[in-house]
């Protein structure tokens, strides 16, 4: 391990109690950890999953015994600001008083509307300071477009406004947008997609794809990854989300959304975002009343998480191979079979 690592006292990731990660001791850590400081084959270890199924939490353990740093790959953590609605968990990132470095974590302004061409570049940017930090790299999300990109090198450029065409979509309903998405034959992903402006943003994007193919970014050529899904049922996945939805409305995230308000970020930027951003807005601007924006809310988010495992199965369809471990495994199982599948 690296010069940082040290027996853990009381304690490690264990799971009990309905799968909630809790600290407890393994004296026999340490001698299995001790080879671990490299992912043999493999250039990237990615960690994916759906939105409740501790992902974050699996990163960083993983990423503090391999001495390696996360690069997220969450299409809204990007934002400052904006944490509570976009489940960045900053406080997972530190482990036992070691902290986990990240990146692609608040480096974009509210109301910007951070695109998958710029994550790509984003990534490679990281992927190259990690590297010159002498560590290992996790990439760790759900956001499937943002992962995909990067796991088979998404042929992207930088899409400028394409005017004429907004204007010819501007007054299509969701319904029709996605249908007409469906209908590029190199659609990447429409898991994100949950209101009308960003809709019609991808359909810029695969149009103008569609006009100027590329071939790919360089510095992703060959990448070769480890790819490890956090499998979580269904039932439990879905006591998490409404779970952690009440909690985070109690930590404050009405106020963090009337904050962002505030500070000039305009309702329909807010509402762009989807999800949490969408439906809480709309009760701060009175148009929902509590009970509605909860009900609402908890709805898509289940149906988000439906999506992001359909688009994960999609992946493995395309090629990429996914690796399934049980979100309530131990780590130190977890961790030995990592190291088997990296052989």
């Amino acid at each position: 391990m690296g010069a940082g690592f040290r027996k853990p006292s009381k304690g490690f990731l264990n799971t009990r109690n309905n799968g909630s990660f809790l600290l407890d001791q393994y004296s026999d850590l340490p001698a299995l950890l001790k080879n671990m400081t490299h992912f043999g084959k493999y250039d990237l270890l990615t960690i994916l999953g759906p939105t409740a199924s501790g992902k974050t939490r699996v990163a960083t353990h993983l990423a503090l015994h391999y001495n390696a740093e996360i690069i997220s790959g969450d299409s809204r953590q990007v934002y400052r600001g904006m944490n509570l609605g976009t489940g960045k968990d900053l406080s997972e990132y530190d482990i036992d008083g070691h902290h986990v470095p990240y990146h692609l974590i608040d480096i974009a302004n509210p109301g910007e509307k951070y695109n998958i061409y710029r994550f790509q570049q984003d990534f490679v940017e990281a992927l190259h300071t990690i590297r010159q930090h002498d560590r290992q790299t996790i990439l760790c999300g759900g956001s499937g477009l943002y992962l995909e990109s990067v796991l088979r090198n998404y042929e992207l450029s930088s899409v400028p406004p394409n005017q004429d065409l907004r204007n010819r979509l501007k007054d299509k309903s969701l319904a029709e947008l996605t249908e007409m998405l469906q209908q590029y034959k190199d659609l990447h992903n429409t898991t994100d997609v949950d209101t009308v402006n960003r809709a019609i943003r991808a359909i810029e994007i695969e149009e103008f794809k569609r006009l100027y193919p590329e071939n790919g970014n360089p510095a992703l050529r060959g990448l070769r990854s480890l790819n490890i899904g956090i499998d979580i049922d269904r039932e439990t996945r879905r006591k998490r989300i409404s779970n952690r939805l009440s909690e985070r409305l109690e930590n404050g995230m009405i106020d963090e959304i009337r904050s962002l308000l505030d500070s000039g970020v305009s309702p329909e930027d807010l509402i762009y975002y989807g999800l949490e951003y969408k439906f809480v807005t709309l009760h701060v601007i009175g148009q929902l009343s509590y009970d509605e924006m909860f009900r609402q809310l908890e709805i898509a988010i289940h149906q988000f998480a439906k999506r992001q495992m359909t688009w994960f199965r999609g992946m493995e369809k395309r090629g990429i191979e996914i690796h399934w471990l049980r979100y309530d495994m131990p780590l130190p199982e977890m961790i030995a079979e990592i190291e088997r599948l990296m052989q």
